[in-house]
């Protein structure tokens, strides 16, 4: 399957052999010349950003790309261990390819993995999670003096953001998982 050139934001296409995320388009047509595409392309595989300029008659192939249920099962130094539910089968992926998605893995959950010929190539987590927050200072009263009322918290994860004052010890909070942020605190 082949997209047309005005179609390719935000879609997975195949360059140089591997699969690529469009994140950036830009789109022009000229009245007597061809369409070009300004576009940023993130690998999928390497995970590095490049720039590529696509012209009207290029062929851009979609990528063939499988999201497949799997568990995730442990961490064994650097390997990240799941479970395929369908086959059963167990597979490890480095922490290269896990990057910062190990805080929201929590053994025995189900987690949406990418696949491109048979072979994972990213992990999806939910885009909010729930996690607890096991280490905080206590706010206090008065502690705004500086303009932010912000504290570190590290959850049960190890992650460590920044929380609210009110935020405690043992309070169930909502983090964005794209951009690793605090968004609120969830009731039990």
């Amino acid at each position: 399957m082949f997209y047309p050139l005005s179609q390719i934001q935000n879609k997975i296409i195949i360059d140089a052999g591997d699969p690529c995320l469009v994140t950036k388009f830009l789109f022009s047509k000229k009245s007597q010349g061809q369409a070009v595409a300004k576009c940023t392309l993130k690998n999928l595989k390497t995970g590095i950003n490049i720039m590529k300029t696509f012209h009207g008659n290029d062929k851009i192939e979609a990528a063939d790309i499988k999201f497949v249920k799997c568990q995730y099962l442990y961490e064994n130094s650097g390997a990240y261990t799941f479970m395929n539910n369908e086959t059963y089968e167990q597979f490890d992926l480095d922490q290269e390819m896990i990057g910062d998605q190990k805080y929201f893995l929590i053994e025995g959950t189900d987690i949406d993995i990418q696949m491109f010929e048979d072979r994972p190539i990213s992990v999806c987590v939910p885009p909010k999670m729930n996690l607890k927050v096991i280490e905080t200072q206590p706010g206090l009263k008065g502690d705004t003096a500086s303009g932010t009322a912000y504290k570190p918290a590290t959850v049960s994860t190890g992650l460590t953001i920044n929380v609210p004052l009110f935020i405690n010890e043992n309070d169930l909070i909502k983090i964005n998982t794209e951009t690793l942020e605090y968004c609120e605190r969830v009731q039990e």
